[in-house]
């Protein structure tokens, strides 16, 4: 008997219909004629989830006992007696409680696979492992129950319960998924939107790698090497060249007219490790692919084309850009067919694309017979070049009668690697011309003569110098490139060192600074950066009309011009690196070069930033003014209007008042005055907000004695909130005459809006390190699109009058928690309506311990309380 199929369905949280499809399915198997049976489904007294029961074969379950109480477990032997062709176990990451058969769940289902039974589960996405931690991030709630990856990913099938955020929200809200005292704490709480959008990517994404998973299984199972255009993915090739820019913008371009396609730039590096590219140029490049979405990949291999195709091949790339070869045409008729045609020769059905660029066909030339040796070394390698071979032969003359032809030969050859050695190619191969003539002369019939009378011998000492001359270029060859490694190796350890200091914190310019000084053993080492000076545009400064501004330095006395410097790297138009100290080799100053440029980048940033941050200040600060005039000459003269009336009716002669007109006039007057005095002080606080002038004292302070005082000041109004506010919530940080302030403002909105049948709701939760409380009310709500204009100064969104004050009560509410390190934030009621969430840091994590203090409860207060 063969062993059973496991077939899953996945959702991203509880409550999307994974039981539901589970029951859906059985019910058609069942009228297809298959043996179904339920092992274990858990309803939750949901009512269509228990509709989809009926008719469906139940095994029954096991009561264990456990620490005084019965629970309810699925009966594996039950289940094994009853042998269905397919079994029904929901929440297959379950763990089994103390005394049943296996530790988990799954256990138990992989006992009924094993038993040839097929079964069907469900499990949540927050449950597998690897993705525990992630998810405990995202929700704030550790998930205690997990199940091993390998278990989901060995399915024969996977099927994902999808669901919209907004959707799953509304289900919760019409009580289809917990019961409806559970509503608003699992909304404010697990079932965020954000919480939600995430869970449904993890799962989306899980999914799709298990979907391309069975794929390349498939593939590699029916030996398919062909690429599947199933997505597109352009693959760039990349030198680290001057059209590396172009390429990849070309391919991105590509890729993102396919609709969704994806970008991998490559660059190849031969496995010597010596590329010739340059680092900057390729950390540039790489930028450039991640801000285009694309990803950056390094890959290994002595024959470019072929590394390249099989990559690609690797990715399942549809398409294969590079660029326009660099050589010239006569470097072209002398090495060959290019990297472009033998990649298109060898592509199949991978599309290749060659994009032309101006560097094409200016690139490489005739290679250089020269190698990167010191002068030095090339002068010993001479010398060594005339002396050696005459040292030998003064020393084989004496020695004709013992050696023949052959030995002296084999001891010239010795001499010429010697040379190759020390000085290079080029005096190698002196050495071997020196050597075929002193050959020649002294040891070669006739002797002291030039001309040869055997033939053996003259092949001797053609194959000597034809033998020399390889031999020295091998080792020659081997010597550059053993120095070459070396020197990447230095560059790159020092790239890496670099690199990880400017990751450091704040201070990233001055360590980067202080790492290049240390790196090249110079004395100090100054960023300096180019300011107008006489209306110069900075762009355009020369020589006396550029003023220069140290940005950072590092070393004792730093530069403070470039023309104090030994050594001046350019950054950009408006940034140079100046160097004092010994100077450097080209090649150091290119590496050199890639940290001015990074340097540049990080300056930049910072004026870019601050910046951003001053004139977004002043633009604020010039919106609040002409707010604060409009407010002034518009909103002011209502309430002045209204009291002055008032007093100027009760001191008129010519009317006699009644006791009651004059108590309805004085009442006006004391109204009128107190929407003014109020006013005024908004006014007064949202000025000192803007002018960074008001007084914030925070210190802990208990939710619940807030919530009394801020209803108590709303007067009989604030008792009709309902008010669901936890014993345990944690004490936050804050100023409580601010906090009070906020909650009045924001609670005088939900009343104002709220349907007089269904009152605002206040309910309190904590979330990680932060506590939360929710004002929802059931009123008209706000469109998505609006939501950030309520928070507007001089904003009364939808008001048609202005009875209601100049708008500031959540401007003011939304600054006065920002200042003490919270935050209100707009959200949608599920069923209508809108919730505003204060939010705030709780007082052991903002000031590193807990105070203990007593909590009041608003229950004192004679407000309805929901336990």
């Amino acid at each position: 008997m063969g062993r059973g199929s496991l077939r899953v369905y996945l959702g991203a949280a509880p409550g999307v219909g994974k039981t539901y499809a589970m029951l859906d399915e059985a019910q058609r198997r069942v009228a297809r004629g298959t043996d179904v049976a339920v092992g274990f489904v858990e309803t939750y007294r949901r009512k269509h989830t228990a509709a989809m029961l009926q008719g469906l074969e139940v095994v029954p379950r096991r009561n264990l006992r456990y620490r005084g109480a019965t629970f309810s477990e699925m009966d594996v032997d039950a289940v094994l007696a009853r042998r269905p062709q397919v079994a029904l176990i929901d929440e297959l990451a379950h763990t089994n409680v103390p005394g049943s058969r296996n530790g988990k769940r799954w256990q138990d289902v992989e006992e009924l696979l094993d038993a040839g039974i097929d079964v069907i589960s469900t499990v949540n996405i927050q449950h597998l492992e690897s993705l525990n931690d992630v998810v405990a991030k995202i929700t704030g709630v550790p998930q205690r129950e997990t199940i091993p990856d390998a278990v989901v990913r060995a399915a024969d099938q996977v099927e994902l319960i999808d669901m919209a955020a907004e959707a799953l929200r509304r289900r919760l809200a019409h009580g289809n998924v917990y019961a409806p005292e559970k509503v608003d704490a699992a909304l404010a709480n697990y079932f965020r939107v954000g919480n939600l959008t995430a869970l449904r990517e993890l799962a989306l994404l899980w999914t799709a790698d298990k979907v391309d998973e069975g794929l390349q299984h498939y593939r590699a199972q029916h030996d398919i090497t062909g690429t599947w255009e199933t997505r597109e993915r352009v693959v760039v090739a990349i030198t680290g060249g001057p059209e590396g820019e172009t390429l990849i913008r070309r391919a991105a371009r590509i890729a993102a007219r396919s609709g969704g396609g994806e970008l991998l730039a490559v660059h190849v590096t031969r496995s010597d490790g010596l590329t010739g590219a340059d680092p900057a140029a390729l950390a540039h490049q790489r930028q450039l692919t991640e801000s285009l979405g694309g990803s950056y990949h390094h890959v290994v291999g002595d024959e470019i084309p072929e590394a390249l195709l099989e990559f690609a091949r690797a990715e399942n790339a549809t398409q294969l850009v590079l660029g326009g070869s660099r050589r010239s045409w006569l470097s072209a008729i002398l090495t060959g067919p290019g990297i472009g045609a033998t990649t298109i020769r060898d592509s199949g059905d991978i599309d290749v694309h060659i994009v032309t660029h101006a560097e094409m066909g200016r690139g490489r030339g005739i290679p250089h017979l020269r190698g990167n040796l010191t002068r030095r070394r090339q002068v010993r390698g001479f010398a060594l070049a005339v002396g050696l071979p005459v040292a030998l032969t003064l020393g084989l003359v004496h020695q004709r009668t013992a050696l023949n032809l052959v030995s002296d030969v084999l001891l010239f050859l010795l001499a010429v690697v010697v040379v190759a050695l020390v000085g290079g190619w080029l005096p190698a191969v002196v050495a071997a011309v020196g050597g075929s003539i002193l050959l020649n002369y002294y040891f070669a019939e006739p002797l002291h003569t030039l001309s040869i009378r055997d033939a053996n011998n003259a092949l001797a000492l053609a194959v000597f110098v034809v033998v020399a001359a390889l031999v020295s270029s091998v080792v020659d060859l081997a010597s550059r490139r053993t120095r070459q490694a070396a020197r990447a190796t230095v560059e790159s350890t020092t790239l890496a060192t670099l690199a990880g200091s400017v990751l450091s914190g704040d201070a990233a310019l001055p360590a980067l600074l202080e790492r290049v000084r240390e790196a090249f053993g110079l004395n100090s080492v100054a960023m300096l950066e180019k300011t107008p000076s006489g209306g110069v545009v900075a762009a355009e400064m020369r020589g006396p009309a550029a003023a220069w501004t140290t940005v950072a330095a590092a070393g004792p006395d730093p530069c403070r011009r470039p023309e104090e410097g030994d050594i001046v790297v350019p950054a950009g138009d408006r940034f140079s690196l100046v160097l004092r100290g010994k100077p450097l080799r080209a090649d150091d100053q290119r590496l050199v070069g890639a940290f001015a440029a990074q340097a540049a980048g990080l300056v930049d940033r910072a004026h870019l930033e601050a910046a951003a941050a001053s004139a977004a200040s002043l633009g604020e600060a010039d919106r609040m003014r002409t707010a604060l005039l409009a407010a002034v000459g518009h909103d002011l003269r209502s309430p002045l209007a209204s009291a002055k009336a008032a007093v100027t009716s009760l001191r008129s002669g010519d009317i006699t008042w009644s006791q009651q007109d004059t108590g309805d006039l004085l009442a006006t007057a004391d109204e009128s005055l107190d929407r003014l005095s109020r006013l005024v002080d908004n006014l007064l606080d949202m000025s000192r907000l803007q002018a960074g002038a008001l007084s914030v004292l925070p210190r802990p302070v208990a939710l619940a004695e807030m919530v009394a005082l801020a209803l108590d000041d709303l007067g009989p109004a604030g008792r009709s909130v309902v008010v669901d506010v936890p014993d345990d919530l944690p004490e936050v940080v804050a100023d409580p005459g601010l906090l009070e302030r906020v909650l009045v403002n924001v609670l005088s909105n939900a009343l104002r809006y709220a349907p007089s049948q269904t009152p605002p709701r206040l309910s309190g939760s904590s979330l990680h390190d932060r506590v939360e409380l929710r004002i929802i009310d059931r009123g008209p709500g706000i469109p998505a699109e609006a939501r950030d204009r309520v928070f507007a100064p001089f904003q009364r969104l939808g008001d048609t009058d202005n009875t209601s004050g100049v708008g500031l009560g959540l401007a003011l509410g939304r600054g006065l928690m920002e200042a003490m390190g919270g935050a209100l934030s707009p959200e949608e009621t599920p069923g209508g309506g809108l919730t505003m969430v204060i939010s705030l840091p709780t007082a052991d994590v903002a000031l590193g311990a807990s105070e203990p203090g007593q909590r009041e409860r608003a229950a004192r207060s004679g407000h309805p309380v929901v336990s």
